[in-house]
């Protein structure tokens, strides 16, 4: 993603009472998954049929697709405080580690055959290098434990050969296609990142900024994995573009669950 466009998305979620009121609300957002873990199902995941194809929506930010057992996570951004640190702008250097530890949990939960990274896994070309030697045996441990593809991004155009895995511009899954950015025009199908899909949801004289999955009728954008992702307001024209303003939805990441918000319920900002 553009750091033109980036905008910091983790507000807080000072209560639920706005996302519990827009999703009771929220005419044509995806049904909600079985109750209860299953290898179908993971626990707490929102369905949604795209291109014939059912995915999971899992409120770890990830999306989960049972018939191939893949899980797809998007925008990484591995070591972006380090990358950041040498340009002047000093954060805690702990990013990694917090984001390598979430998508561990993931991984042990859903137990993968795939794993799908959806590009910017690391912020620059140099992020692997800079990868402390925690968080580097965590990657070797991961992408030695199923079948790993890293999906070339923006931020990381080639992935060091030393990391395991393979590597694709865009990986075909049955019906779907997944890569780094939409394209322009029709995509049926299509599952992307890039972007960094937040929502903001007004509701009991609040407002909540939230990380979100954005969705029509035939594509999916991922919302940022990353620890410091920043977002992108999914009322911006860069949606508009993509998802039909008719059929887009939100499936907006509380802190405990998914809330399925439907468009009209969505403000700017």
């Amino acid at each position: 993603m553009s750091p033109a466009v980036a905008r910091q998305t983790e507000r807080g979620e000072p209560a639920s009472g706005a996302l519990d009121q827009a999703a009771a609300s929220g005419a044509g957002a995806p049904a909600a998954a079985e109750s209860g873990p299953s290898p179908i199902e993971p626990a707490g995941a929102v369905a949604l049929d795209l291109a014939g194809e059912r995915l999971a929506l899992l409120p770890a930010g990830a999306a989960w697709h049972a018939a191939s057992r893949t899980l797809v996570v998007a925008d990484l951004h591995l070591e972006k405080a380090s990358s950041l640190a040498r340009r002047g702008q000093l954060l805690p250097p702990y990013d990694s580690a917090a984001t390598l530890a979430r998508l561990a949990a993931l991984v042990a939960a859903t137990a993968p055959a795939r794993v799908v990274a959806l590009g910017d896994s690391f912020h620059d070309r140099g992020g692997p290098a800079r990868l402390p030697a925690g968080e580097r045996a965590l990657v070797a441990g991961l992408v030695a434990g199923c079948d790993w593809v890293w999906i070339l991004g923006n931020h990381d155009p080639e992935i060091a050969p030393g990391l395991g895995g393979r590597v694709a511009a865009a990986l075909r899954l049955g019906g779907l296609t997944l890569r780094h950015a939409p394209i322009p025009g029709a995509a049926p199908g299509e599952v992307a990142g890039h972007l960094h899909p937040v929502a903001r949801v007004a509701g009991h004289g609040r407002a909540v900024r939230r990380r979100c999955f954005a969705a029509d009728a035939g594509r999916l954008v991922l919302p940022a994995f990353g620890s410091l992702a920043g977002g992108l307001n999914v009322l911006d024209a860069a949606f508009s573009a993509l998802l039909a303003p008719a059929e887009m939805r939100a499936v907006v990441i509380g802190r405990t669950r998914l809330y399925p918000v439907a468009a009209a319920r969505l403000v700017p900002g």
